[in-house]
């Protein structure tokens, strides 16, 4: 019989798997209603086709190419919180933005939901579209739109026949109800897309920065930036735009808002038009946005320092800056 070896040592145990991460869902409950955009898009597309819908094509195919974005979107998976806290309610996202912005934007960490926050905003721009062209008219603002076209100057500008089918368009887009209708469809699509477009440069830019944010998390960051700068441009706005003249408003400068609170005041846009550009990015709601922007980044993300919100917000702001610049340089006329 063999003699006991002291030197045995008993086999570690073995090491416990960890735990396996938690799937990340998608969020399918958007695809029902993105198959019904594309379906209403085609049959208005048909309907300006077959001309009983006036001005369909185009809105059909603006809300097809909105219901194939919205499918695509929501294949992206939601993001996995691990302590997630209890989802504030619609109520408590709305005024809590305004006086606490730090406890909604961690809590679209966990829960981000925009859909609220989008149609807040898109319901005050149409109030606001639809206020402002019966204050300053139809006529007014297209008879506005087609003299600065005229005066661009070749090749950007059409010939006269072109210019009148122009007139005659734009009026109609205006006037017939029909028509107006598709124009509040057309802008609540682009309003997504563009809100879709900078969540993805948002996300691009917190990953250049280090940090992490899912992509549904940087959409309910944007649309929560969004919503109190919107709701103070509108509502003072609409204020400002019943209290003045209709001659002293602009026909182009004052279709988003009345409200002036930039340095752009202290110039003349038709003699300086790029600096009255370039001055209108200097004032209290721009500077308000940026540290909503910069705070809803560093917030909502998994990841995200301050310094690294403040980089994407303020880098959104410069390339923002530098295509209006270059476009008025290229068009000063729409803004004087």
């Amino acid at each position: 019989m063999s003699a006991f070896n002291e030197d045995f040592q008993a086999p570690p145990p073995p090491t416990p798997t960890p735990e396996s991460e938690p799937r990340a869902p998608r969020p399918v409950k958007f695809r029902p209603v993105a198959i019904a955009l594309a379906a209403i898009g085609v049959v208005v597309c048909l309907g300006g086709v077959a001309k009983f819908i006036p001005a369909g094509i185009s809105a059909g195919a603006i809300l097809f190419l909105g219901g194939l974005l919205l499918f695509l979107l929501s294949l992206i998976p939601l993001p996995v919180v691990r302590e997630p806290e209890e989802p504030l309610s619609f109520f408590e996202k709305v005024t809590g933005i305004f006086y606490e912005p730090a406890r909604v934007f961690r809590n679209l960490r966990s829960h981000p939901h925009w859909v609220g926050a989008f149609a807040v905003v898109v319901v005050l721009s149409w109030i606001y579209s639809f206020a402002f062209v019966q204050r300053i008219t139809p006529e007014r603002i297209v008879e506005h739109m087609v003299e600065k076209v005229s005066e661009m100057g070749p090749p950007f500008a059409p010939p006269p026949e072109r210019l009148e089918q122009m007139r005659t368009d734009q009026m109609a887009d205006l006037k017939n109800p029909i028509q107006r209708v598709e124009g509040m469809a057309k802008a609540a699509v682009g309003l997504f897309v563009l809100g879709a477009f900078t969540a993805a440069l948002c996300l691009l830019g917190i990953l250049v920065f280090g940090g992490r944010i899912n992509y549904w998390q940087a959409l309910a960051v944007v649309f929560y930036s969004w919503l109190p700068v919107v709701t103070i441009q509108k509502v003072l706005g609409l204020v400002i735009l019943y209290l003045k003249t209709p001659e002293d408003l602009h026909p182009i400068r004052n279709q988003d808002t009345t409200l002036q609170d930039n340095l752009s005041l202290l110039l003349s846009a038709a003699d300086h038009p790029v600096l009255f550009v370039l001055l209108s990015f200097i004032g209290l709601t721009w500077f308000y946005y940026l540290w909503l922007r910069a705070s809803g980044l560093h917030y909502g993300g998994t990841k995200v320092s301050s310094g690294a919100g403040w980089g994407v917000s303020i880098m959104l702001y410069v390339l923002l800056l530098l295509f209006a610049v270059v476009s008025t340089s290229l068009f000063p006329g729409f803004v004087s």
